[in-house]
């Protein structure tokens, strides 16, 4: 086997592979299409529901005797040293490449949602953070260190980003979605992918796609997405961070479309995102995601009905475990049910991903090559910079903020004190080391109480939790509202507490019936503001919550959405001034809990008129967000163009920094479609850029637009650029505009394709 040609790298992978599959027999093909989840709970619920009877007995020794596709999760399963781990996963690997005839070891692949989730790992903010802080180079860097770190133990596959777009801020996963406007997910999200594949790790596209959409928000729900709204909502974020990121994996989605589950559809997973967007890597399943064709979906009667449908449809790689595509795959192929070839392709595309990663090279070794510090004090400034850049200042009517550094300050809320305030689901403290109390939580958290007394020692600081996340009990209220009094400002930091499938009032599975604060936070709230001491609200999320009912009886109000380990000295320096705020909603803020569900991103008719009593504008619009400095936007008078169906056009505005300080503004584009042969969103985003300008600094930022940018989706299904009027609105946020472009496009009527442009470039002069 060291001479045959599947060995030679100087040979084209496609040669390699072809070789090496033909000497292969039924069961080693199949074996390289699943995957294995050592140390996986069978004997109850573990991390997940249906994980137990997903979850089968096996012989190791035995399996591996067929080579192994995928190793589940080493590291985020249960605590684990990081250099023993990485030592453990290397014996593993050994083990696996010395049972099968070929030597192939697995991909190994691992959570990275924010930051790799294993024990001792840097916890950085959660992608909703990445949003606020329309930065996709500082994203693209952080991405860069966690593939680094996911490498340096022996990692291939990392199971993100996240590239759903919010439809409903009632949804538990909003926390790792990236907001509700898909230029801004697709922008970040390929920037994530460009800087996890740049380490050489496979970056995995999750979740193919309509997860997001599901009805009433509730986690794995059918989704009722239009054929525009998937084509011009849902999709577009996939394309970007496949054409502009280079991912090389994409993870089909759980949710069914119109009846056809997204693991069992050949229309998704093969002729659009292989025959018309032309990708070659693989398509691996959500964890369980095959089996729920028979047991959730009820799809297929049996598990090598699922195993038909899933490859059939595309899917290479069932995970976490197998279940559908080991002896039931292999013993339908023999009878005659299941094509082969389908076995063949799916093998072919596995084969060929491990050839790029040098797995099939025999000279590829799982020993560690680089040093093991998976949270190292670079890795903590970059996550205080992420945190930083993405604290939003929602209000501060009165100029209450910065704080005194000499004020008496009264903190009160349950999230002040806990470190697990500034962590996501998927970070490895609230996802699996809740599961071990006892065990120390591996990283340093700073909570907001220790932070803030260490950003302002002179204040006079009182505490008092005031009342629990989630427990009804109100006997904290009078202390609260006493040592409030007793104070120059109360700051109340309130929110979520991250978690899974209901353990949590933020995470996968933690969805909500409204949008009022979880508890009896909002009732706290009501008594602190009913005292005379103003309150600076802080809130520690994963969704935005209702903050109409507050509105005028707040001295300002701060949201980060679960800023990570360093996210506590962050929010700190924003109220202490060190640092100005510069973050931007990524999703709106509602003023009441109900309405939903509801975005931006609506037609004239999902806006506020006299037809209905309701009105769904929000409190605070997409892209808001306030420093504590002021800018002035010189060059703003409208302008009117004429340009063709497919020629590029500038806009340029220049931005003056005219207060005392320092600050970075965040310079937005959006299109207005006056008349459409369908409806569309009655403002959007194409473009964006932040701009960091010191006092009385000018810079000129020009966006260049091309028409491919207001294309959108006709009767026909075919993606078009219409000829016609056109704004182009330079604005600060969503309802915001500084300088409206009229153009129109002249010329014939233009039919899109794949090679579209996405992107509107920026530059500041």
């Amino acid at each position: 086997m060291t001479t045959a040609p599947w060995r030679d790298p100087a040979l084209p992978a496609e040669a390699r592979v072809d070789d090496l599959l033909a000497r292969m027999t039924l069961e080693e093909k199949t074996a390289q299409l699943y995957g294995v989840w050592v140390g996986a709970d069978t004997d109850g619920g573990g991390v997940a529901p249906h994980q137990h009877d997903m979850t089968a007995e096996y012989d190791w020794d035995e399996l591996i005797t067929h080579g192994l596709g995928q190793l589940t999760r080493s590291f985020g399963t249960a605590p684990v040293d990081p250099a023993l781990g990485a030592q453990a996963l290397a014996r593993a690997q050994r083990r696996i490449s010395e049972a099968g005839r070929f030597g192939i070891p697995a991909v190994a692949h691992e959570e990275c949602l924010a930051g790799f989730t294993a024990w001792g790992a840097t916890a950085y903010p959660v992608p909703l953070a990445w949003g606020a802080s329309f930065d996709p180079a500082l994203i693209e860097e952080m991405a860069a260190r966690i593939g680094h770190d996911l490498a340096s133990v022996g990692v291939h596959q990392g199971l993100a980003p996240v590239l759903d777009v919010v439809r409903d801020l009632r949804w538990g996963r909003v926390e790792e979605t990236i907001g509700e406007d898909p230029y801004l997910v697709g922008t970040i999200g390929a920037a994530y992918v460009r800087g996890l594949e740049s380490a050489g790790v496979v970056a995995t596209l999750k979740h193919f796609a309509g997860y997001a959409s599901s009805a009433g928000a509730r986690n794995l729900a059918p989704v009722r997405a239009g054929v525009r709204e998937f084509a011009d909502i849902t999709l577009p974020p996939f394309e970007f961070a496949l054409r502009e990121g280079g991912a090389r994996s994409v993870m089909a989605a759980y949710t069914d479309t119109d009846g056809v589950p997204a693991t069992a559809d050949p229309g998704l997973l093969t002729e659009l995102l292989r025959e018309q967007w032309k990708f070659t890597g693989t398509v691996v399943a959500d964890y369980f995601a095959i089996g729920f064709l028979e047991t959730l979906h009820r799809v297929a009667g049996t598990k090598a009905e699922a195993a038909h449908a899933a490859l059939a449809a595309g899917v290479d790689v069932e995970l976490p475990t197998l279940r559908c595509y080991g002896d039931p795959l292999v013993e339908a192929v023999r009878a005659g049910d299941i094509p082969e070839s389908l076995v063949d392709r799916a093998a072919t595309r596995v084969l060929r991903q491990k050839c790029e990663l040098g797995l099939l090279d025999e000279d590829w070794s799982p020993e560690p090559t680089r040093p093991i510090d998976l949270d190292s004090t670079a890795n903590r400034v970059l996550a205080r910079r992420l945190a930083e850049e993405s604290v939003v200042l929602l209000a501060n009517p009165d100029g209450l903020l910065p704080l005194a550094p000499d004020t008496r300050i009264a903190v009160v809320g349950p999230r002040a004190s806990d470190a697990l305030a500034m962590l996501g689901c998927y970070s490895f403290p609230s996802h699996v080391g809740i599961n071990h109390p006892d065990l120390p939580m591996g990283i340093e958290i700073p909570t907001l109480l220790e932070s803030l007394r260490t950003e302002l020692p002179d204040a006079k600081i009182t505490f008092t939790e005031g009342c629990d996340t989630t427990d009804p009990d109100t006997a904290g209220f009078e202390e609260a509202v006493a040592r409030s009094t007793e104070a120059d400002v109360c700051v109340a930091v309130l929110g979520d507490r991250a978690g899974l499938f209901g353990r949590g009032t933020s995470g996968e599975g933690c969805d909500v019936a409204d949008l009022q604060l979880p508890g009896v936070q909002a009732e706290l709230l009501d008594a602190l503001t009913a005292t005379d001491t103003p309150v600076v609200l802080v809130l520690l999320t994963g969704r935005p919550y209702a903050l109409g009912r507050w509105h005028d009886r707040l001295a300002a109000t701060i949201q980060a959405f679960f800023p990570g380990e360093e996210g506590g000295p962050a929010v700190s320096g924003v109220l202490s001034g060190r640092v100005n705020p510069s973050g931007r909603l990524p999703v709106s803020v509602p003023q009441a809990p109900g309405g939903q569900p509801w975005t931006y991103l609506q037609p004239p008719l999902g806006l506020a008129g006299e037809v209905s009593n309701l009105d769904p504008t929000p409190l605070h619009p997409f892209g808001h967000g306030l420093g504590y400095t002021d800018f002035t936007w010189e060059d703003t008078e409208d302008r009117r163009a004429e340009i063709t169906t497919d020629e590029p056009y500038d806009v340029s505005v220049t931005v003056r920094n005219t207060g005392a300080r320092e600050g970075t503004e965040v310079v937005q584009l959006y299109l207005h479609d006056p008349v459409a042969r369908v409806t569309r969103p009655d403002v959007r985003l194409i473009g964006y850029h932040r701009l960091t300008l010191t006092p009385g600094e000018s810079r000129r930022v020009t966006f260049r637009f091309h028409p491919d940018l207001s294309a959108f989706t006709d009767r026909t299904g075919r993606r078009i650029v219409e000829p016609g009027a056109l704004e182009l609105r330079v604005a600060t946020s969503s309802t915001a505009t500084h300088h409206t472009t009229h153009l129109t496009l002249t010329g014939p009527e233009r039919r899109l394709g794949p090679d579209r442009r996405l992107s509107c470039t920026s530059t500041a002069s």
